[in-house]
Protein backbone atom coordinates (compact mmCIF):
# COMPACT_ATOMS: atom_id res chain seq x y z
CA UNK A 1 0.00 0.00 0.00
CA UNK A 2 2.74 2.46 0.96
CA UNK A 3 4.72 1.61 -2.17
CA UNK A 4 1.71 2.30 -4.39
CA UNK A 5 1.09 5.58 -2.61
CA UNK A 6 4.74 6.54 -2.97
CA UNK A 7 4.64 5.76 -6.69
CA UNK A 8 1.49 7.83 -7.06
CA UNK A 9 3.12 10.82 -5.39
CA UNK A 10 6.04 10.76 -7.84
CA UNK A 11 4.05 9.85 -10.95
CA UNK A 12 5.29 11.94 -13.89
CA UNK A 13 8.55 12.97 -12.23
CA UNK A 14 11.43 13.69 -14.60
CA UNK A 15 14.67 13.23 -12.60
CA UNK A 16 16.70 15.47 -14.93
CA UNK A 17 14.23 18.33 -14.54
CA UNK A 18 14.21 17.92 -10.76
CA UNK A 19 18.00 17.71 -10.56
CA UNK A 20 18.39 20.85 -12.71
CA UNK A 21 15.91 22.86 -10.65
CA UNK A 22 17.43 21.63 -7.41
CA UNK A 23 20.79 22.94 -8.59
CA UNK A 24 19.16 26.22 -9.72
CA UNK A 25 17.76 26.74 -6.24
CA UNK A 26 21.03 25.73 -4.60
CA UNK A 27 23.38 27.93 -6.60
CA UNK A 28 21.05 30.92 -6.97
CA UNK A 29 20.61 31.18 -3.19
CA UNK A 30 23.84 29.82 -1.76
CA UNK A 31 25.88 32.97 -2.36
CA UNK A 32 23.17 35.05 -0.69
CA UNK A 33 23.35 32.78 2.35
CA UNK A 34 27.15 32.79 2.44
CA UNK A 35 27.15 36.60 2.39
CA UNK A 36 24.71 36.76 5.29
CA UNK A 37 26.68 34.14 7.20
CA UNK A 38 29.82 36.23 6.67
CA UNK A 39 28.08 39.46 7.78
CA UNK A 40 30.09 39.75 10.99
CA UNK A 41 33.39 39.16 9.18
CA UNK A 42 32.55 41.63 6.41
CA UNK A 43 31.63 44.65 8.52
CA UNK A 44 33.06 43.91 11.96
CA UNK A 45 31.39 43.98 15.38
CA UNK A 46 30.73 47.73 15.47
CA UNK A 47 28.53 47.89 12.37
CA UNK A 48 25.01 46.39 12.48
CA UNK A 49 24.73 43.22 10.44
CA UNK A 50 21.57 44.68 8.92
CA UNK A 51 23.84 46.78 6.68
CA UNK A 52 24.94 43.60 4.92
CA UNK A 53 21.35 42.37 4.80
CA UNK A 54 20.14 45.55 3.12
CA UNK A 55 22.96 45.54 0.57
CA UNK A 56 22.17 41.89 -0.08
CA UNK A 57 18.44 42.35 -0.55
CA UNK A 58 17.51 45.88 -1.73
CA UNK A 59 18.95 45.37 -5.25
CA UNK A 60 17.19 42.00 -5.37
CA UNK A 61 13.95 43.63 -4.25
CA UNK A 62 14.18 46.32 -6.94
CA UNK A 63 14.92 43.68 -9.56
CA UNK A 64 11.87 41.63 -8.55
CA UNK A 65 9.72 44.75 -8.36
CA UNK A 66 10.49 45.96 -11.89
CA UNK A 67 11.72 42.99 -13.94
CA UNK A 68 8.47 40.96 -14.23
CA UNK A 69 7.07 43.65 -16.52
CA UNK A 70 9.84 43.45 -19.12
CA UNK A 71 12.11 40.46 -18.49
CA UNK A 72 9.94 38.20 -20.65
CA UNK A 73 11.61 39.92 -23.64
CA UNK A 74 14.98 38.44 -22.62
CA UNK A 75 15.43 34.72 -23.45
CA UNK A 76 16.10 32.46 -20.49
CA UNK A 77 19.48 31.41 -21.92
CA UNK A 78 20.70 35.01 -21.99
CA UNK A 79 19.40 35.63 -18.47
CA UNK A 80 21.30 32.66 -17.04
CA UNK A 81 24.58 33.82 -18.55
CA UNK A 82 24.11 37.37 -17.22
CA UNK A 83 23.22 36.14 -13.74
CA UNK A 84 26.29 33.89 -13.61
CA UNK A 85 28.56 36.79 -14.62
CA UNK A 86 27.04 39.10 -12.01
CA UNK A 87 27.34 36.51 -9.23
CA UNK A 88 30.94 35.64 -9.96
CA UNK A 89 31.98 39.28 -10.31
CA UNK A 90 30.30 40.19 -7.03
CA UNK A 91 31.89 37.41 -5.02
CA UNK A 92 35.33 38.13 -6.46
CA UNK A 93 34.97 41.78 -5.51
CA UNK A 94 33.98 40.83 -1.95
CA UNK A 95 36.75 38.24 -1.57
CA UNK A 96 39.60 40.27 -3.07
CA UNK A 97 38.88 43.48 -1.15
CA UNK A 98 41.07 43.58 2.00
CA UNK A 99 39.36 42.96 5.31
CA UNK A 100 38.17 45.96 7.32
CA UNK A 101 40.94 45.32 9.88
CA UNK A 102 43.54 45.55 7.07
CA UNK A 103 42.32 48.87 5.71
CA UNK A 104 39.75 47.54 3.24
CA UNK A 105 36.62 49.59 2.78
CA UNK A 106 33.21 48.24 3.65
CA UNK A 107 31.79 50.23 0.70
CA UNK A 108 33.79 48.20 -1.82
CA UNK A 109 32.64 44.93 -0.30
CA UNK A 110 29.03 46.15 -0.33
CA UNK A 111 29.37 46.90 -4.06
CA UNK A 112 30.17 43.23 -4.59
CA UNK A 113 27.19 42.28 -2.44
CA UNK A 114 24.98 44.45 -4.65
CA UNK A 115 26.11 42.62 -7.81
CA UNK A 116 25.42 39.24 -6.23
CA UNK A 117 22.04 40.50 -5.03
CA UNK A 118 20.97 41.60 -8.51
CA UNK A 119 21.84 38.15 -9.80
CA UNK A 120 19.97 36.41 -7.00
CA UNK A 121 16.80 38.48 -7.45
CA UNK A 122 16.72 38.12 -11.21
CA UNK A 123 17.50 34.43 -10.92
CA UNK A 124 14.72 33.75 -8.43
CA UNK A 125 11.95 35.38 -10.43
CA UNK A 126 13.23 33.75 -13.63
CA UNK A 127 13.52 30.23 -12.21
CA UNK A 128 10.14 30.51 -10.50
CA UNK A 129 8.67 31.60 -13.82
CA UNK A 130 10.40 28.66 -15.46
CA UNK A 131 8.56 26.22 -13.18
CA UNK A 132 5.42 27.20 -15.10
CA UNK A 133 6.78 25.19 -18.04
CA UNK A 134 7.95 22.17 -16.04
CA UNK A 135 5.18 21.60 -13.50
CA UNK A 136 4.89 21.09 -9.72
CA UNK A 137 7.88 18.77 -9.34
CA UNK A 138 10.17 21.48 -10.67
CA UNK A 139 8.80 23.86 -8.00
CA UNK A 140 9.35 21.24 -5.29
CA UNK A 141 12.92 20.70 -6.50
CA UNK A 142 13.55 24.45 -6.65
CA UNK A 143 12.24 24.89 -3.11
CA UNK A 144 14.36 22.02 -1.85
CA UNK A 145 17.42 23.46 -3.57
CA UNK A 146 16.90 26.90 -2.02
CA UNK A 147 16.54 25.23 1.38
CA UNK A 148 19.69 23.22 0.80
CA UNK A 149 21.45 26.44 -0.17
CA UNK A 150 20.71 27.85 3.25
CA UNK A 151 21.81 24.70 5.02
CA UNK A 152 24.95 24.08 2.98
CA UNK A 153 25.90 27.75 2.67
CA UNK A 154 25.61 28.55 6.36
CA UNK A 155 27.01 25.19 7.47
CA UNK A 156 29.89 25.20 5.02
CA UNK A 157 30.91 28.75 5.91
CA UNK A 158 30.77 28.02 9.63
CA UNK A 159 32.75 24.81 9.10
CA UNK A 160 35.34 26.44 6.83
CA UNK A 161 36.03 29.42 9.06
CA UNK A 162 35.95 27.59 12.39
CA UNK A 163 36.80 23.87 12.23
CA UNK A 164 38.91 24.06 9.05
CA UNK A 165 40.36 27.46 10.02
CA UNK A 166 40.16 28.84 6.48
CA UNK A 167 40.51 32.57 6.13
CA UNK A 168 37.40 34.57 5.25
CA UNK A 169 39.05 35.55 1.96
CA UNK A 170 39.72 31.92 0.98
CA UNK A 171 36.19 30.82 1.83
CA UNK A 172 34.60 33.63 -0.20
CA UNK A 173 37.01 33.17 -3.10
CA UNK A 174 36.15 29.48 -3.38
CA UNK A 175 32.44 30.30 -3.52
CA UNK A 176 32.88 32.69 -6.46
CA UNK A 177 33.16 29.76 -8.88
CA UNK A 178 29.83 28.19 -7.91
CA UNK A 179 27.74 30.01 -10.59
CA UNK A 180 29.42 27.81 -13.23
CA UNK A 181 27.21 24.99 -11.92
CA UNK A 182 24.14 27.07 -12.78
CA UNK A 183 25.30 27.31 -16.40
CA UNK A 184 25.88 23.56 -16.60
CA UNK A 185 22.46 22.90 -15.08
CA UNK A 186 20.62 24.98 -17.65
CA UNK A 187 22.53 24.20 -20.83
CA UNK A 188 23.41 20.53 -20.20
CA UNK A 189 21.15 18.95 -17.55
CA UNK A 190 17.76 20.63 -18.10
CA UNK A 191 15.65 19.34 -21.05
CA UNK A 192 14.98 22.58 -22.92
CA UNK A 193 12.15 21.37 -25.12
CA UNK A 194 9.44 22.65 -22.77
CA UNK A 195 10.46 26.30 -23.09
CA UNK A 196 10.89 26.07 -26.86
CA UNK A 197 7.25 25.14 -27.35
CA UNK A 198 4.17 26.96 -26.08
CA UNK A 199 2.27 25.20 -23.31
CA UNK A 200 -1.00 25.80 -25.14
CA UNK A 201 -1.68 27.07 -28.66
CA UNK A 202 -2.55 30.66 -29.40
CA UNK A 203 -6.09 29.65 -30.23
CA UNK A 204 -6.86 28.48 -26.68
CA UNK A 205 -10.39 29.61 -25.86
CA UNK A 206 -9.66 30.91 -22.38
CA UNK A 207 -6.92 33.25 -23.52
CA UNK A 208 -7.52 36.71 -22.07
CA UNK A 209 -7.55 39.90 -24.06
CA UNK A 210 -4.12 40.99 -22.94
CA UNK A 211 -2.69 37.58 -23.79
CA UNK A 212 -4.09 37.87 -27.31
CA UNK A 213 -2.30 41.18 -27.67
CA UNK A 214 0.97 39.38 -27.00
CA UNK A 215 0.52 37.73 -30.38
CA UNK A 216 1.19 41.11 -32.01
CA UNK A 217 2.65 41.95 -34.45
CA UNK A 218 0.49 40.17 -37.00
CA UNK A 219 2.24 39.30 -40.20
CA UNK A 220 -0.91 38.27 -42.07
CA UNK A 221 -3.10 40.95 -43.71
CA UNK A 222 -6.37 41.67 -41.94
CA UNK A 223 -9.65 40.86 -43.61
CA UNK A 224 -10.41 43.54 -46.16
CA UNK A 225 -6.79 44.63 -46.60
CA UNK A 226 -5.79 44.40 -50.25
CA UNK A 227 -2.76 42.22 -50.95
CA UNK A 228 0.60 43.87 -51.34
CA UNK A 229 1.26 45.06 -54.88
CA UNK A 230 -2.35 45.96 -55.72
CA UNK A 231 -1.86 49.63 -54.80
CA UNK A 232 -0.86 52.09 -57.44
CA UNK A 233 1.43 53.89 -55.04
CA UNK A 234 2.86 51.05 -52.93
CA UNK A 235 5.42 53.25 -51.14
CA UNK A 236 2.95 55.72 -49.56
CA UNK A 237 0.43 53.09 -48.54
CA UNK A 238 3.15 50.78 -47.24
CA UNK A 239 4.45 53.60 -45.09
CA UNK A 240 0.96 54.24 -43.73
CA UNK A 241 0.49 50.57 -42.90
CA UNK A 242 3.87 50.55 -41.14
CA UNK A 243 2.79 53.49 -38.95
CA UNK A 244 -0.50 51.77 -38.16
CA UNK A 245 1.34 48.58 -37.28
CA UNK A 246 3.78 50.37 -34.98
CA UNK A 247 0.90 52.19 -33.24
CA UNK A 248 -0.99 48.93 -32.74
CA UNK A 249 2.16 47.27 -31.36
CA UNK A 250 2.76 50.13 -28.90
CA UNK A 251 -0.84 50.10 -27.71
CA UNK A 252 -0.67 46.34 -27.28
CA UNK A 253 2.40 46.57 -25.07
CA UNK A 254 0.81 49.30 -22.94
CA UNK A 255 -2.33 47.21 -22.52
CA UNK A 256 -0.25 44.21 -21.46
CA UNK A 257 1.61 46.36 -18.92
CA UNK A 258 -1.66 47.64 -17.43
CA UNK A 259 -3.06 44.13 -17.33
CA UNK A 260 0.04 42.91 -15.49
CA UNK A 261 -0.29 45.70 -12.92
CA UNK A 262 -3.89 44.59 -12.34
CA UNK A 263 -2.73 40.99 -11.98
CA UNK A 264 -0.13 42.01 -9.41
CA UNK A 265 -2.79 43.76 -7.33
CA UNK A 266 -4.96 40.66 -7.32
CA UNK A 267 -2.03 38.61 -5.97
CA UNK A 268 -1.43 40.77 -2.90
CA UNK A 269 -3.82 39.44 -0.25
CA UNK A 270 -3.90 35.72 -1.10
CA UNK A 271 -0.16 35.30 -1.77
CA UNK A 272 2.05 38.36 -1.31
CA UNK A 273 0.94 39.51 2.15
CA UNK A 274 1.48 36.25 4.09
CA UNK A 275 4.88 35.83 2.41
CA UNK A 276 5.74 39.43 3.29
CA UNK A 277 4.75 38.99 6.95
CA UNK A 278 6.68 35.79 7.50
CA UNK A 279 9.83 37.27 5.99
CA UNK A 280 9.61 40.46 8.05
CA UNK A 281 9.33 38.40 11.23
CA UNK A 282 12.01 35.80 10.54
CA UNK A 283 14.64 38.15 9.17
CA UNK A 284 14.08 40.59 12.02
CA UNK A 285 14.87 37.64 14.27
CA UNK A 286 17.92 36.61 12.26
CA UNK A 287 19.48 40.02 11.84
CA UNK A 288 18.21 42.02 14.82
CA UNK A 289 17.50 39.59 17.65
CA UNK A 290 19.74 36.54 17.10
CA UNK A 291 23.03 38.47 17.62
CA UNK A 292 21.82 39.26 21.16
CA UNK A 293 20.62 35.75 22.09
CA UNK A 294 23.75 35.01 24.10
CA UNK A 295 24.44 32.87 27.18
CA UNK A 296 27.43 32.37 29.49
CA UNK A 297 29.97 30.31 27.55
CA UNK A 298 30.22 27.81 30.38
CA UNK A 299 26.55 26.86 29.80
CA UNK A 300 26.94 26.39 26.03
CA UNK A 301 28.95 24.17 23.65
CA UNK A 302 30.90 27.24 22.45
CA UNK A 303 34.28 28.64 23.41
CA UNK A 304 33.73 32.17 22.09
CA UNK A 305 30.75 34.43 21.50
CA UNK A 306 31.33 34.72 17.76
CA UNK A 307 30.17 31.10 17.36
CA UNK A 308 26.56 31.79 18.39
CA UNK A 309 25.57 33.71 15.26
CA UNK A 310 26.65 31.23 12.52
CA UNK A 311 25.30 28.26 14.51
CA UNK A 312 21.91 29.93 14.90
CA UNK A 313 21.93 30.56 11.17
CA UNK A 314 22.81 26.95 10.37
CA UNK A 315 19.99 25.65 12.62
CA UNK A 316 17.52 28.05 11.03
CA UNK A 317 18.55 26.94 7.54
CA UNK A 318 18.06 23.28 8.50
CA UNK A 319 14.43 24.02 9.29
CA UNK A 320 14.04 25.96 6.05
CA UNK A 321 15.47 23.07 4.01
CA UNK A 322 13.11 20.49 5.53
CA UNK A 323 9.97 22.56 5.05
CA UNK A 324 10.87 23.73 1.53
CA UNK A 325 11.34 20.09 0.52
CA UNK A 326 7.93 19.05 1.87
CA UNK A 327 5.44 19.87 -0.89
CA UNK A 328 5.41 16.41 -2.55
CA UNK A 329 4.36 14.94 0.80
CA UNK A 330 2.56 17.72 2.62
CA UNK A 331 0.64 20.81 1.49
CA UNK A 332 -0.42 23.69 3.70
CA UNK A 333 -3.14 25.90 2.20
CA UNK A 334 -3.68 28.41 5.02
CA UNK A 335 -0.72 30.71 4.44
CA UNK A 336 -1.61 33.21 7.17
CA UNK A 337 -1.42 30.81 10.14
CA UNK A 338 2.35 30.09 9.94
CA UNK A 339 2.96 33.78 9.25
CA UNK A 340 1.24 34.74 12.49
CA UNK A 341 3.12 32.02 14.38
CA UNK A 342 6.35 33.52 13.06
CA UNK A 343 5.38 36.90 14.48
CA UNK A 344 4.90 35.18 17.86
CA UNK A 345 8.43 33.76 17.55
CA UNK A 346 9.74 37.29 17.04
CA UNK A 347 7.94 38.55 20.14
CA UNK A 348 9.11 35.61 22.26
CA UNK A 349 12.78 35.92 21.35
CA UNK A 350 12.75 39.71 21.68
CA UNK A 351 11.32 39.41 25.18
CA UNK A 352 14.01 36.88 26.07
CA UNK A 353 16.74 39.22 24.81
CA UNK A 354 15.32 41.83 27.17
CA UNK A 355 14.44 39.78 30.25
CA UNK A 356 16.56 36.60 29.93
CA UNK A 357 13.91 34.07 30.98
CA UNK A 358 14.76 31.12 28.69
CA UNK A 359 17.03 28.94 30.84
CA UNK A 360 19.04 27.13 28.18
CA UNK A 361 20.59 27.85 24.79
CA UNK A 362 19.24 24.51 23.59
CA UNK A 363 15.68 25.79 23.94
CA UNK A 364 16.65 28.75 21.77
CA UNK A 365 18.07 26.24 19.26
CA UNK A 366 14.62 24.62 19.12
CA UNK A 367 12.82 27.94 18.61
CA UNK A 368 15.23 28.92 15.82
CA UNK A 369 14.62 25.55 14.13
CA UNK A 370 10.85 26.10 14.39
CA UNK A 371 11.34 29.56 12.89
CA UNK A 372 13.05 28.00 9.87
CA UNK A 373 10.26 25.44 9.43
CA UNK A 374 7.59 28.15 9.39
CA UNK A 375 9.47 30.37 6.96
CA UNK A 376 10.16 27.60 4.47
CA UNK A 377 6.58 26.34 4.75
CA UNK A 378 5.07 29.69 3.75
CA UNK A 379 7.58 30.22 0.92
CA UNK A 380 7.14 26.98 -0.95
CA UNK A 381 3.40 26.65 -0.36
CA UNK A 382 2.78 30.19 -1.62
CA UNK A 383 4.15 29.33 -5.03
CA UNK A 384 2.52 25.89 -5.00
CA UNK A 385 -0.84 27.59 -4.43
CA UNK A 386 -0.17 29.86 -7.41
CA UNK A 387 0.52 26.83 -9.61
CA UNK A 388 -2.71 25.24 -8.40
CA UNK A 389 -5.10 28.20 -8.50
CA UNK A 390 -3.92 30.81 -11.02
CA UNK A 391 -4.98 30.44 -14.66
CA UNK A 392 -2.40 28.95 -16.98
CA UNK A 393 -1.93 32.11 -19.03
CA UNK A 394 -1.12 34.16 -15.91
CA UNK A 395 1.07 31.75 -13.96
CA UNK A 396 4.49 32.65 -15.30
CA UNK A 397 4.00 36.35 -14.51
CA UNK A 398 2.32 35.61 -11.16
CA UNK A 399 5.16 33.38 -9.96
CA UNK A 400 7.77 36.01 -10.73
CA UNK A 401 5.75 38.97 -9.44
CA UNK A 402 4.95 37.32 -6.10
CA UNK A 403 8.64 36.73 -5.42
CA UNK A 404 8.97 40.45 -4.65
CA UNK A 405 7.29 39.83 -1.29
CA UNK A 406 10.17 37.89 0.25
CA UNK A 407 12.70 40.54 -0.74
CA UNK A 408 10.32 43.30 0.38
CA UNK A 409 9.94 41.61 3.75
CA UNK A 410 13.70 41.25 4.11
CA UNK A 411 14.17 44.95 3.28
CA UNK A 412 11.74 45.97 6.02
CA UNK A 413 13.40 43.51 8.40
CA UNK A 414 16.81 44.95 7.57
CA UNK A 415 15.82 48.40 8.80
CA UNK A 416 14.01 46.99 11.82
CA UNK A 417 16.91 44.65 12.58
CA UNK A 418 19.54 47.38 12.56
CA UNK A 419 17.62 49.46 15.08
CA UNK A 420 16.57 46.47 17.16
CA UNK A 421 20.05 44.94 17.43
CA UNK A 422 21.54 48.21 18.66
CA UNK A 423 18.71 48.79 21.13
CA UNK A 424 18.80 45.26 22.53
CA UNK A 425 22.57 45.26 22.88
CA UNK A 426 22.55 48.60 24.69
CA UNK A 427 19.80 47.33 27.01
CA UNK A 428 21.87 44.22 27.84
CA UNK A 429 25.02 46.24 28.49
CA UNK A 430 23.13 48.59 30.78
CA UNK A 431 21.86 45.55 32.72
CA UNK A 432 25.28 44.01 33.24
CA UNK A 433 25.62 41.72 30.22
CA UNK A 434 28.20 42.96 27.71
CA UNK A 435 28.42 39.72 25.73
CA UNK A 436 27.10 41.37 22.56
CA UNK A 437 30.17 43.62 22.63
CA UNK A 438 32.48 40.58 22.55
CA UNK A 439 31.49 39.25 19.14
Amino acid sequence: MYRARFETIFDGLNPWVCFAFWLFGLINNVLYVIILSAALDLVGPNVPKGVVLLADVIPSFLMKLCAPYFIHAVPYSIRIILFAILSTSGMLLIALTPAYIDGGTITTKMAGVVLASLSSGGGELSFLGLTHFYGPFSLAAWGSGTGAAGLLGAGAYALATTALRMSVKSALLASSFLPVIMLLSFFIILPLGAIRQPIHPITTKDRSQEDRLQALPRTEPEDGDPPAGEYEDEGLLSSQRTRNFQSRKHNGRYTIFRANLHRAGSLFFPFMLPLLLVYIAEYTINQGVAPTLLFPLSATPFTHYRAFYPVYNAIYQTGVFLSRSSTPFFRFHNLYLPSLLQILNLLLLTLHALFDFIPSVYIVFGIIFWEGLLGGLVYVNTFAEILDTVEVGEREFSLGATSVSDSGGICVAGFLGMALEVALCEWQVEHGKDWCRKL
